[in-house]
């Protein structure tokens, strides 16, 4: 691991090659696993606050489960997460754009409907984030779903790191993310 201020990387960050190919998965890791997106305290808040503007980029049963469960969940192991239908499985923010999975959130955001892109979890994956009280560890998350995204970034030779570039800075700041590169130059 490296440490760049108060967070510490995982070296697998540096080493693996990572590129979302959405043409290949169709976006399923927006609509398999255990339970919605991670989720923080001041997230549920914006989920609460943006609804209204988010609803109607939405499906039917997303807006259901919704109303039905509340914008954010407590899932198994308590922790707060986006709402799911079909059993936990299915974001309730997804839409489907020509069999690819897109994000309510984001596109109400594109539209110029809401200044909040989506939950920092879902814009840094394949990275998830253990918080401490006093630092964060980042860490890649493999998962079997994401081969063609792990093979394409090998052919585009794109460590994971630059590919979150966007929410690592959203994250912890354009600072933190030069100092980030200066400490993998130097290893």
């Amino acid at each position: 691991m490296i440490e760049v201020g108060n967070v510490l990387v995982h070296e697998d960050i540096i080493k693996n090659d990572f590129v979302c190919n959405l043409n290949k998965c169709k976006g399923i890791c927006c609509v398999e696993g255990d339970s919605g997106a991670p989720l923080n305290e001041k997230e549920t808040e914006i989920l609460r606050d943006i609804y209204p503007h988010v609803k109607p980029y939405m499906t039917e049963k997303g807006i259901q489960a919704i109303e039905e469960q509340g914008t954010h969940v407590i899932d198994a192991d308590g922790d707060l997460t986006t709402t799911c239908v079909d059993g936990n499985k299915e974001c309730a923010y997804v839409t489907w754009d020509n069999g690819i999975t897109k994000c309510a959130i984001e596109t109400a955001y594109e539209q110029g409907k809401i200044t909040w892109k989506k939950p920092i979890s879902c814009h840094l994956y394949p990275i998830r984030t253990t918080r401490y009280p006093a630092f964060d560890v980042l860490h890649y998350d493999r998962w079997h779903i994401c081969s063609d995204a792990c093979t394409f970034g090998k052919e585009l030779g794109i460590p994971v790191y630059k590919f979150v570039k966007e929410p690592l800075i959203r994250e912890y700041g354009e600072e933190w993310y030069n100092e980030l590169e200066l400490a993998i130059d130097a290893l």
